[in-house]
């Protein structure tokens, strides 16, 4: 058996024993692992509710639920990927640079050891560092952008690092193939026509939750995903994506999106991609309801953990 399997609960009661992800091992050695599950409890860079600096902790709490085989996709994650739960990076809530810097130190770290890090947000902001990371190891890379929010904006209150300014930032410097990158699940007001500009300019794919829910679903845009072929991908996934209704658990809720099946099948539509990467944001356990967006929010990992490539 692979030392790095979550503990069976046939053996041990899910209640019991210290709350890693799906009751993982603990490892800080990364030349040890494949796969890190690595928490990022920072939510300085948020512009309305506070809270997602606890969303690692209670994620994990609610992971303890999660069974390792996959009957759709036919997979047990774990079997073919040591993974084990790497712990949190420790971000200054009080300086968002220093914050940044500290990320990108952590996950450099993690790439340069061949290890892909599955990471547990946080606020949005932490994205940034992780592409600027992932750009040293490969260059500019594919980004699936789940979320209701463009997250293209400028600056807020003068500044120019935020959880809604991040995509910017990243294509600003040159970390993103914007020709290859997709905006899913947008919809909402916004402050004006203009606002679709950046995206527009720089050729993102952008699906609104209309096109989701009215050109052939989620099963349209899987056949989508596929034409990126090689192409290094990386995902990052808001839980605002989701409708409040499955999630209402976050900073930024925003009615009318997309439901928890339909964010499990494009999940599971992304498999056969060369993902690198892949982060969860925006769940703030203090506006949940019952643990219902972590609940959502570990199952997504685990979805995630099932479409990774094996190790080259």
């Amino acid at each position: 058996m692979n030392e790095y399997y979550p503990t069976d609960s046939l053996k041990s009661p899910r209640y019991s024993g210290i709350p890693t992800f799906m009751r993982l091992p603990v490892e800080d050695d990364p030349s040890k692992i494949d796969v890190a599950i690595v928490g990022i409890p920072f939510d300085s860079g948020v512009t309305y509710r506070p809270g997602a600096r606890m969303a690692p902790r209670d994620i994990r709490v609610q992971s303890a639920l999660i069974r390792p085989y996959n009957p759709v996709l036919k997979v047990d994650p774990f079997k073919l990927h040591r993974v084990a739960d790497f712990g949190d990076i420790v971000a200054n809530p009080f300086s968002i640079e220093d914050a940044l810097q500290a990320i990108h130190r952590a996950i450099s770290e993690l790439l340069h050891s061949g290890v892909t890090p599955v990471i547990v947000g946080g606020d949005h902001t932490i994205t940034l560092p992780t592409l600027r990371a992932m750009h040293e190891v490969y260059g500019p890379v594919a980004v699936v952008h789940f979320d209701a929010h463009l997250d293209t904006w400028d600056s807020y209150f003068g500044s120019r690092y935020t959880h809604g300014t991040w995509f910017r930032r990243a294509v600003d410097e040159g970390l993103v193939m914007t020709d290859r990158s997709y905006q899913i699940g947008l919809r909402g007001q916004v402050y004006s026509e203009e606002d679709f500009d950046f995206s527009l300019r720089n050729g993102f794919r952008m699906v609104t939750i209309e096109e989701l829910k009215e050109n052939r679903g989620a099963k349209g845009l899987v056949e989508q995903f596929q034409a990126l072929g090689d192409t290094r991908v990386y995902v990052s996934f808001d839980i605002d994506c989701i409708d409040p209704a499955f999630a209402p658990g976050t900073g930024t809720p925003q009615i009318g999106g997309m439901d928890s099946f339909e964010a499990v099948q494009l999940i599971r539509g992304l498999k056969g991609l060369d993902i690198v990467g892949v982060d969860m944001v925006e769940v703030s356990p203090s506006y949940d309801s019952g643990g219902i967006t972590s609940l959502l929010a570990a199952n997504l990992l685990y979805e995630f953990l099932c479409v990774l490539p094996a190790k080259k």
